[in-house]
């Protein structure tokens, strides 16, 4: 746990459990950061944009920049600023009207339910003949999960007012929520069309481009009326993202070291050596953080869903190798 947890975690009356609250929650923290950060989403929408661009080969300085200057750096960016923000609206912090009902506020009702969760949950690991302490109860208060309302806060002191501060946050959430929905609404066309060898812009096409935004919008049915799923859905919906990379990484590996594919392009020499080293370590952490991801949350039906899911595509592959295989031999035999 981070420094700033150290000495309430000492003084609490089950240092083990809290230990074990923080760091899980910090894995979580860090395995969605690292799924956005990479992002599977550009893995599959940056080559689909420039396949219908017309890129080539001579565009790769293009594509080069436009992949910086348009994802890297706003991202970057962006990601830096919450972080700041965050840091110093809540790290080490909690709302002193959650063990104080005398300083309670508005936003300390907001916060009740979670700290009241938190709590519960040392009491269930102390048992009926002990209670909390102070530091326990302080230590539920900090590990409360903030939402967008309270993070927006943080512009306070630089804009000297609330409803500004709420606004400008408020726009950029909206900004963040739009073009996510609409990536994710590109991406599926893309997949989908994809899967089932139809032609782009057509009726399949179009109707996977609608899917995410249908989904998205049915949610009020039950994330938009939980005000624990609202802001957080990010956590496990990262986390997923975060168990399907391995694959998108398996399969550049293997595309990149495909001659049959990659044709000339097909990397040489020091240069591939590089290439397959950075992406083999790429591989290794996505794997190391899939599997975490797999066994903290669901375990062995975790396990059990990967071995269905590797024997569906070996299944797969054969299939097509099979297809492949019948088609030469219609193609000869057409052919005498």
């Amino acid at each position: 746990p981070a420094d700033k947890f150290s000495e309430f975690i000492a003084a609490s009356s089950a240092p083990d459990y809290w230990n074990n609250v923080i760091l899980d929650s910090q894995r979580d923290r860090m395995v969605t950061a690292a799924a956005t950060a990479v992002g599977i989403n550009m893995t599959f929408l940056l080559p689909y944009s420039m396949l219908r661009k017309g890129w080539g080969k001579e565009h790769r300085g293009l594509a080069s920049f436009d992949l910086g200057m348009g994802l890297f750096i706003p991202f970057f960016l962006a990601t830096t600023c919450v972080v700041i923000a965050s840091a110093n609206q809540f790290h080490g912090k909690y709302d002193e009207g959650l063990l104080n009902t005398e300083m309670a506020t508005e936003q300390t009702a907001k916060l009740q339910g979670a700290y009241e969760k938190n709590l519960a949950g040392i009491q269930t690991h102390l048992g009926v003949l002990e209670s909390p302490n102070h530091q326990d109860r302080q230590l539920a208060a900090m590990l409360v999960s903030r939402d967008a309302f309270q993070l927006a806060g943080s512009l306070e002191k630089l804009t000297g007012n609330k409803a500004v501060s709420q606004t400008i946050f408020g726009i950029g959430v909206v900004g963040m929520a739009v073009s996510t929905i609409i990536i994710l609404m590109l991406i599926n066309g893309f997949c989908l069309t994809e899967a089932l060898g139809a032609k782009m812009s057509g009726v399949v096409h179009r109707a996977g481009s609608l899917l995410p935004g249908i989904t998205g919008a049915l949610g009020f049915l039950y994330l938009w009326s939980n005000a624990d799923a609202k802001f957080w859905l990010a956590v496990p919906t990262s986390i997923f993202g975060m168990v399907l990379l391995p694959i998108a990484y398996f399969t550049f590996f293997c595309m990149i070291n495909s001659k049959e594919l990659m044709g000339d392009a097909l990397p040489k020499g020091g240069k591939r050596v590089a290439l397959n080293l950075a992406m083999g370590l790429a591989l290794l952490a996505a794997s190391i953080g899939a599997a975490w991801s797999i066994w903290s949350k669901i375990q062995w039906i975790g396990v059990g869903v990967v071995g269905v899911f590797i024997l569906l595509v070996w299944l797969g592959h054969g299939y097509r190798k099979l297809n492949q295989k019948l088609d030469r031999i219609e193609s000869k035999l057409g052919d005498k």
